[in-house]
């Protein structure tokens, strides 16, 4: 979903903070959804079970963390695993993006932040579907997004079912 706000040059967006955050895609700013009860749940679940395992590895998982992903993209995955630096918006591909769905998301929109993300060189890319409790799994391998019941990263394994309990 785009808004309709005028182009604005890349160093604008990255100088200014805006509330929520948005996509920056070849000028144009992108809403982004979330801000839902299940979809934040989802997000705090994600990274109190990442943080402890990427810890030691020198990562950290962060929430809605920008990612320069080209020249003239900017996007935000609702989680993602990088580096620990003082680096304000990402300039290297994380380890992990995860994509958090809401309900008004479209896949056509997030295949197009996929490809974003595999384009810059992101390795594994979960979308965890809270609504309709599913998750799947992109690499570069494969592009296509798998249906899975656990999430998978290197020795971390995260089961669907710790994500998304009954309710």
């Amino acid at each position: 979903m785009q808004t309709a706000t005028p182009a604005v040059s890349l160093e604008e967006y990255l100088r200014k903070e805006y509330e929520p955050d948005c996509d920056y895609v070849d000028g144009v700013l992108e809403d982004r959804n979330g801000g839902k009860k299940r979809h934040s749940r989802v997000q705090q679940r994600l990274i109190l079970a990442l943080s402890p395992a990427v810890q030691p590895l020198g990562l950290e998982a962060l929430p809605e963390q920008r990612l320069r992903v080209s020249e003239t993209r900017v996007r935000i995955p609702d989680v993602c695993v990088v580096p620990i630096t003082d680096e304000e918006v990402v300039q290297h591909p994380p380890h992990l993006c995860v994509e958090i769905l809401s309900p008004d998301d479209r896949w056509t929109r997030r295949y197009r932040c996929i490809s974003d993300y595999l384009t810059f060189g992101v390795a594994v890319i979960w979308i965890i579907d809270p609504y309709d409790r599913e998750a799947f799994m992109v690499t570069q391998e494969h592009r296509e997004p798998k249906q899975v019941e656990e999430l998978r990263w290197n020795d971390i394994v995260v089961p669907l079912s710790e994500l998304l309990p009954e309710q």
